[in-house]
């Protein structure tokens, strides 16, 4: 029964996770206030940098807003799940994770709903504000350290993406750091050490065509003017 617990806890925190990623805020905000789509400028995702490039500023904002918000409910609701299926069933039941596993676990998925989303024919964004809206919600410390490191990095470069893959390759190493210093049982290090990981491969992944402008000196600095869409 244990492992049948855990594996119903998985199961609903990921597709719970998935429908809540799969509401994407750029689209809806874009076809509401502008009649368009915004996956069909710029970049042709449904982020909020193309938001705020094909828009401006109020359209970003609500991107943002929604993007966070929906990142936020979907690790309190994994939480929630993990915390109700695998809590006090029983004297014999050993519970192997900490809520906090159904956090990440929701996390993972919310991102993959943004990236291919259900209910927009699987076209998505890069899941950067997603990610770091459940960084926020599960780790208020970790997200606050780095998002001062993207902050001096944008300082510095103005280059957006640049900084996103940064705080994405740190994020399973500071995650780690902070899960062994306030002592966390070895399975919920290992289990949220690894859904970072992933949620880190993920991002990169999705940037791999700005890594190539990165390598050939063509990314786009905040606040340039564009020449041409890509």
């Amino acid at each position: 029964m244990n492992i049948l617990h855990i594996l119903a806890a998985c199961l609903l925190t990921a597709l719970s996770g998935y429908l809540l990623g799969s509401i994407l805020f750029g689209v809806l905000i874009s076809k509401v206030l502008y009649n368009d789509d915004v996956r069909s400028h710029g970049s042709g995702n449904a982020g909020m940098t193309n938001v705020l490039r094909t828009y401006g500023k109020l359209a970003a904002v609500l991107t943002t807003l929604g993007d966070v918000g929906k990142s936020v409910a979907a690790v309190r609701l994994g939480r929630f799940i993990f915390d109700a299926l695998l809590s006090g069933t029983g004297a014999a039941w050993q519970n192997p994770l900490d809520p906090v596993c159904g956090a990440y676990l929701a996390a993972i998925f919310c991102m993959i709903g943004h990236s291919r989303p259900l209910f927009f024919g699987f076209k998505g964004g890069k899941g950067v504000l997603v990610g770091a809206g459940a960084a926020l919600a599960i780790e208020p410390l970790v997200c606050a350290v780095l998002l001062g490191i993207f902050l001096v990095e944008f300082a510095i470069t103005r280059i957006v993406s640049l900084g996103s893959i940064i705080i994405a390759a740190l994020y399973p190493v500071a995650t780690l750091i902070h899960l062994l210093a306030r002592g966390a049982d070895a399975a919920t290090v290992a289990f949220s050490t690894v859904c970072c990981a992933i949620m880190a491969a993920m991002v990169i992944w999705l940037h791999r065509s700005n890594i190539e402008r990165l390598k050939n000196g063509t990314e786009y600095r905040f606040g340039e003017k564009k020449n041409s869409s890509k």
